[in-house]
């Protein structure tokens, strides 16, 4: 499989981060117009996952946005179905780690140090003094050609074993939510925390994500971190894990590989999470 060439620049990605995008949809963006498949909705629905999922302070909204843009591509060289899924999902495995390889962390809390909770002090000191939001600028102009690799590679890679469906939670969870097969593999890296890495729940970002784009195409407003929908969904899932929100506090371990995750599936692991964050 040919791997697409990269038009992604320093200056072009601050550029996209300037223009009033937050970090997660900055790096979707990027990554969707260097993979020339744009996606308006879904680009501006991954807005609440900015500040580690609604400013919570988990993985950067970086790596949430690249790992969409990593199943939007699978879906377009791959279509529908386990292969996709699971290549996405060795996709969101790269993206993690190249991620972490670049800022020594994936949580935007231990990151920035600030999270919804910080107050307005703190916030102008990190933003303002200090200069986070340069510091962030820098990171997305740095992360953004490395991810573009890190999909394409993945996703060239002819020697990926594909367990049965169901691959992913993330997937799973999308197909329930009634979105189209491209949005289900889209969605499927997130899985296991982002691409099996244990962080906070794949299928609770995958559910904040397509309620984003449910609303958008309904003709809603600007999404934020205090989206209606999303804020619903996550008082659910909280309710559901007893305030846990990281995938290996839920499980009680990460998961050794995509046919591990999918043997759990299987068993009917995760299933009420699942059900609850559908609305079902």
């Amino acid at each position: 499989m040919s791997e697409a060439k990269s038009g992604i620049s320093s200056i072009g990605t601050v550029a996209t981060f300037l223009n009033g995008r937050a970090c997660s949809d900055t790096l979707f963006h990027v990554l969707n117009h260097a993979f020339d498949h744009p996606l308006k909705e879904e680009e501006r629905a991954v807005v609440p996952l900015a500040g580690g999922i609604m400013q919570h302070g988990y993985q950067c909204g970086m790596i949430w946005g690249a790992t969409l843009a990593a199943g939007a591509r699978a879906h377009r060289l791959l279509g529908a179905g386990s292969q996709a899924e699971t290549k996405a999902i060795v996709a969101a495995q790269g993206l993690v780690k190249s991620f972490r390889a670049q800022n020594n962390n994936t949580n935007c809390f231990e990151i920035t140090r600030i999270d919804k909770s910080s107050s307005a002090t703190q916030m102008i000191t990190y933003f303002l003094v200090k200069g986070g939001a340069v510091g962030c600028f820098r990171m997305a102009a740095a992360y953004a050609p490395v991810a573009f690799g890190e999909i394409n590679r993945a996703l060239s890679e002819d020697h990926v074993e594909s367990p049965p469906a169901p691959v992913s939670c993330s997937a799973m969870l999308a197909r329930k939510m009634g979105v189209s097969d491209m949005h289900a593999v889209m969605a499927a890296g997130l899985a296991g925390g982002i691409g099996l890495s244990g962080g906070a729940c794949g299928a609770l970002g995958a559910a904040i994500w397509i309620l984003g784009v449910k609303s958008l195409k309904e003709g809603g407003g600007k999404l934020d971190s205090k989206a209606s929908g999303a804020v619903d969904a996550m008082d659910r899932f909280l309710k559901c894990t007893g305030h846990e929100f990281e995938c290996f506090k839920i499980v009680g371990r990460k998961f050794e590989s995509v046919s591990d995750h999918a043997s759990y599936l299987c068993s009917g692991g995760c299933s009420k999470i699942i059900e609850v964050l559908a609305g079902k």
